[in-house]
């Protein structure tokens, strides 16, 4: 690790700051609170658990030494409550708002609940962090945000029409977040996360993400299914990428770094096929049988978009940053954690 964020993460460490996490207990929230705790930040953690799993949390406190574990102060509350946005909030310096409810089947199926979270939820914690006086906003935004626009490489200025209601929302957020900014002063930074992946990410349920999925399948000797023809592409991305990305934006010093939303990425192109196959070498090192699995095709998922690929040259220039993981070396550090949840007996 080298460049601008290892000075970050030395600079965090000689003077530490008070973060709020909202959805702590999911995926990226609990990546986010261990790489802060092991940096010595006092860390306050908002989620309701509707997603968010109270394991993950168990989980980063058994990684961390005591004096880290006292240094977090977990809040079940729910975002949609102003009440519990303003009680996270106070004394924080920076918030990581992670807090939503992804997936584009989710929100296909119930627009309603994806509104009150994404959008009404949102709403709820800028304004929180804003009468806080937070010094800095940073949000998960999303690369559904590029909805139908066709060129290739995604570059933040151009995007298309949604195609899903989770795609509105998570432009819902864009928009709210500069308002905030233009009308009272409130400094902003959206992400958007191009199909972040790793450790602690949930393989089970309708809405699981690919990779966690596919693993607990080939580990399980269970079949994967892949939606249409296995050519779709992504421009997939390892969790301590995102984890950097928001670091960086947290602390950002140029004006010009402000305000602004960046891609998350690492720049490159996967397809469904490649991804499969290189998910499948890493299983077959412990489960051999599993190098000759073939995968199942079916229909295209509604409002799923065909290719994907970030220009990840706006975060270079202005926020430093500088992926540390491939895909494939990403997959190698994702594989020890889930051989360990699922079959421990290979680890």
């Amino acid at each position: 690790m080298a460049g601008k964020y290892a000075a970050l993460r030395e600079e965090l460490a000689a003077r530490p700051r008070t973060w709020l996490i909202t959805g702590v207990a999911g995926f990226i929230g609990s990546n986010l609170l261990e790489t802060l705790l092991k940096l010595g930040q006092r860390v306050v953690g908002l989620d309701n658990l509707a997603t968010g799993k109270l394991a993950n949390l168990e989980e980063v406190r058994g990684l961390v030494g005591e004096e880290c574990r006292q240094a977090f102060t977990f809040i079940q509350g729910d975002i949609r409550n102003l009440a519990d946005c303003r009680a996270a909030c106070a004394g924080a310096d920076y918030v990581l708002h992670q807090a939503a409810l992804g997936s584009v089947p989710r929100s296909l199926e119930d627009p309603i609940t994806t509104n009150e979270a994404n959008i009404t939820g949102f709403l709820n914690m800028l304004t929180a962090a804003r009468d806080a006086k937070v010094q800095r906003f940073v949000y998960a935004a999303s690369s559904s945000t590029y909805g139908d626009h066709p060129a290739l490489p995604k570059v933040e200025d151009q995007i298309g029409k949604p195609l899903s209601p989770y795609a509105v929302t998570k432009h819902v957020n864009e928009l709210y977040a500069e308002v905030f900014a233009r009308c009272y002063g409130f400094e902003t930074i959206g992400l958007r996360y191009f199909n972040i992946f790793g450790r602690r990410q949930d393989p089970d349920g309708a809405y699981a993400a690919v990779v966690p999925k596919w693993f607990a399948a080939l580990l399980g000797d269970e079949t994967v299914c892949i939606n249409g023809d296995g050519e779709t592409s992504r421009d997939f991305c390892y969790i301590d990428n995102a984890v950097q990305a928001n670091l960086l934006a947290a602390c950002a010093t140029n004006p010009a770094a402000l305000n602004q939303v960046y891609n998350v990425a690492v720049g490159g192109r996967t397809t469904l096929n490649d991804l499969y196959g290189l998910i499948r070498e890493r299983v077959a090192e412990v489960r051999p049988e599993a190098a000759v699995a073939a995968p199942v095709y079916r229909d295209f998922r509604a409002g799923d978009v065909r290719h994907s690929l970030a220009d990840i040259g706006k975060a270079r220039q202005l926020l430093g940053y500088e992926p540390t993981h491939t895909v494939k070396t990403g997959l190698v550090e994702a594989a020890q954690w889930y051989i360990r949840r699922f079959r421990p007996e290979f680890d």
